[in-house]
């Protein structure tokens, strides 16, 4: 009897140890409060799997500024896919969506939304914020290579989601019979080869009443594609009061072909199933070291600082159609067989790892 109790004590303890929840310590927000001439921690919330190829992050800061996300902000201009290693090296292959009421509008400035820290909820995984001037509550919840969108919508004949392309040549185009947009970004910091490209697929689960085309800054209507310096896209709908509308995003640095493959790790699943696969992998790596005898402020140093150092090398190859590792190569512009890894700043690995 003895025995069975202490095998059972035994098994209560393993499950117990693996239910434990190291996520709850990190605070992705942490080290954010930084500008050009102080920093402290020049952080940004890296919303993402970890080494995920696509990190995606709140956008405070103005377009090509590497100061993407700053705590002292109280304007959000966009939720953009970011590969930033850190603000002086900038970032690339970036492109952002951001939902919208009242005028159908691209410019940044015009765009952005108040927001408070009281209405945002940041972990790994999962994203959440309200944005106040458009009473709009947005929630992302990526994978490596993907990322699946829930925006809930007030009562509005006139509700709109932005997508910005970015500028140094960017393309866009509207399918409305499949309610989806595709386009690539030629954004970058420099170091890539001439064919650089991050193409990208958003599909809604919502048809649109509205679309738009936008070329360095000229919204013309029912203008279905574009291919300039400064491309972007406006759709649109109506929506009753608390209307849910998904967008499920996923990239690829090949061609369009591979992130409709990419788009696949989204399955059937719905935000929740994702947040929770998404709190399992991070939880699998958080707990490979366990501390104690510290406090709580302690516990969510190490462990917010951990989940930093789980962000990079970022995992820069994509499984094609048959499952096998192919990447595209910024040393030479082809795409080959094989695994890649980058962004590791070697700068800074003293710092985290």
């Amino acid at each position: 009897m003895k025995r069975l109790l202490l095998i059972a004590c035994v098994l209560s303890c393993t499950l117990f140890a693996k239910a434990k929840d190291w996520t709850q310590y990190v605070n992705p927000l942490m080290g954010s409060q930084s500008t050009f001439e102080l920093s402290t921690g020049n952080t940004y919330p890296a919303i993402a799997r970890p080494w995920g190829m696509n990190f995606w992050t709140p956008q405070t800061g103005k377009m090509g500024d590497g100061w993407q996300y700053t705590y002292t902000a109280n304007k959000i201009r966009g939720f953009k896919q970011t590969h930033q290693p850190s603000p002086w090296i900038n970032d690339y292959g970036q492109f952002s969506i951001m939902p919208i009421v009242g005028k159908p509008v691209f410019d940044e400035e015009k765009r952005a939304s108040w927001f408070a820290h009281k209405g945002e909820t940041a972990t790994p995984y999962y994203y959440k914020v309200y944005l106040a001037e458009h009473d709009v509550v947005t929630e992302m919840v990526p994978t490596e290579r993907a990322v699946l969108f829930r925006f809930t919508f007030p009562e509005n004949d006139h509700s709109y989601v932005v997508v910005d392309a970015f500028d140094k040549g960017s393309y866009i185009k509207v399918i409305p019979e499949e309610n989806k947009i595709i386009g690539y970004t030629t954004r970058n910091s420099g170091g890539v080869p001439e064919n650089f490209k991050n193409y990208f697929i958003i599909e809604f689960d919502k048809p649109f009443t509205y679309k738009a085309t936008v070329a360095n800054g000229n919204l013309q209507e029912n203008v279905a594609e574009q291919t300039t310096d400064h491309a972007g896209a406006i759709i649109g709908f109506r929506t009753h009061k608390g209307e849910q509308v998904h967008a499920r995003i996923a990239s690829s640095f090949i061609s369009f072909e591979q992130a409709a493959v990419n788009m696949k790790e989204l399955g059937k699943d719905n935000i929740e199933q994702l947040a929770k696969k998404g709190k399992e992998a991070w939880n699998q790596e958080l707990g490979k070291i366990e501390v104690e005898g510290g406090n709580l402020d302690q516990y969510r140093t190490f462990y917010s600082c951990l989940y930093r150092s789980l962000l990079f090398p970022r995992k820069f190859y994509e499984l094609d159609a048959a499952g096998q590792p192919v990447h595209y190569s910024p040393y030479n512009g082809q795409v080959l067989p094989g695994y890649m890894y980058t962004d590791t700043g070697f700068w800074d690995t003293f710092r985290c790892l």
